[in-house]
């Protein structure tokens, strides 16, 4: 039977978001923080580059292929619950890590880190905009969802530090101690949302999973959102890891130089999301907003070869900025398409995400192989263009307008 509801105090709504954001910080730390991890591994398993792009697949496999179980489990159990297991299994996944006694425990325990990370990211999103009423989520919808660069700069430039001064597995060990921390911090002051009641048992089958929800699964709107962006998904992928190297290899920057211009592509998305957030929020366009946003992103990426550093630093902080509002458009669109519900958020972010990070990985891959044949100056160029074509594909995306939502609630003891 569900619990009478009642309406969450602004306190309350600030405690959660401010205690989600930081989780989201700790999420993304624990994906950045093995490259900086790499040598370490490389000398302590004697494994080279192709082992650890092993590594960073069975990461991301695990997180692409658990983004839609990870919707239908928090439409089951609550948002709350899933994105706080994920968060316990990224933890413990990440202390497993620095105690792995070989190379293939490491693969298992990073892919089992992956898991936890699908399982946190959908269902937590659709948390924090459950949590708002209409007209007050872009603002913490966008800046939760940028907060991920945060983390992932932290991630990169912290591990570092860290794993100069002590070792690679000490990387991993505070990077789980951390999300575990605030994960219990989580569950102390995080309140039930009226969405994490779980249906009866005793709830027929069609009651407990309705039509609109198994629907969902066969959307051409949310497909269409997910392949639209694997270009830009996959131009983020490309500039995290390329950048650096081009800067080094064709242009002649000094190693501080080149990993500047490579954070640049990162940070800015800081910014964008909480701009992004509420202009999404407000307006009836939001698929133009994509559009536009994804091309002003994009397309001075194949400027690159013919910049100095002051072109390439603005360069890289348009796409970083223009990122971080692309997503958080995007984020916020689901709570606006017909027939999807707050309780179906999840299970829509999931699934868009995860043809997102397929795609997108396949991209960066193809980047480098392109790269490895022709050179740097025709890839960038080729990058710019996949990232802007399937744009074309939003057409299956329907105009929104506004719709209201009931208050965010919280189920009384």
């Amino acid at each position: 039977m569900r619990r009478t509801a009642r309406v969450l105090s602004p306190a309350e709504r600030s405690r959660a978001l401010a205690l989600l954001i930081a989780l989201r910080i700790g999420y993304a730390y624990n994906w950045f923080n093995i490259g900086p991890a790499f040598p370490g591994i490389g000398a302590a398993f004697s494994v080279g580059p192709a082992e650890w792009g092993v590594l960073l697949a069975a990461f991301f496999v695990a997180a692409g292929a658990m983004q839609v179980p990870s919707g239908l489990a928090a439409r089951r159990w609550g948002a709350r619950a899933v994105s706080l297991w994920g968060t316990t299994l990224i933890g413990a996944g990440a202390i497993a890590s620095g105690f792995a006694p070989s190379f293939a425990a490491l693969v298992a325990v990073r892919a089992a880190t992956g898991v936890g990370a699908a399982l946190f990211f959908s269902p937590a999103l659709g948390l924090v905009g459950s949590l708002y009423p209409e007209g007050q989520r872009g603002l913490p919808v966008g800046t939760f969802a940028t907060a991920f660069s945060a983390g992932a700069a932290l991630g990169v430039f912290g591990s570092a530090v860290l794993i100069a001064a002590t070792t690679w597995q000490a990387a991993f060990w505070l990077g789980g101690a951390i999300i575990l921390a605030l994960t219990a911090l989580a569950v102390r002051f995080i309140p039930p949302t009226d969405d994490v009641a779980p249906a009866a048992a005793s709830e027929p089958r069609e009651a407990r999973v309705p039509p609109e929800t198994r629907r969902l699964l066969t959307s051409p709107a949310l497909w269409a959102i997910g392949f639209a962006f694997v270009g830009l998904e996959g131009a983020s992928f490309a500039t995290g890891q390329f950048a650096a190297p081009f800067g080094l290899t064709t242009q002649g920057w000094s190693p501080a130089l080149a990993g500047a211009v490579g954070a640049m592509f990162l940070l800015p998305s800081v910014a964008g999301g909480p701009v992004g957030g509420p202009i999404a929020e407000r307006s009836v366009r939001r698929r133009t907003l994509l559009v536009v946003a994804t091309i002003v992103a994009s397309v001075p990426l194949a400027l690159l070869p013919w910049t100095g550093v002051a072109g390439a630093l603005g360069i890289a902080a348009v796409f970083g900025f223009f990122y971080g509002f692309v997503y958080a458009v995007m984020y916020v669109l689901p709570h606006y398409l017909p027939g999807i519900g707050p309780r179906e958020v999840p299970i829509a972010i999931g699934l868009f995400n995860s043809v997102q990070l397929a795609g997108g990985g396949a991209i960066s891959l193809a980047f480098g192989v392109l790269v490895a044949l022709v050179g740097y100056s025709i890839s960038w160029m080729a990058l710019a263009a996949i990232s802007v074509a399937p744009l074309a594909i939003l057409r299956w995306t329907p105009r929104t307008g506004s719709r209201a939502y009931p208050t965010a609630s919280v189920a009384a003891p």
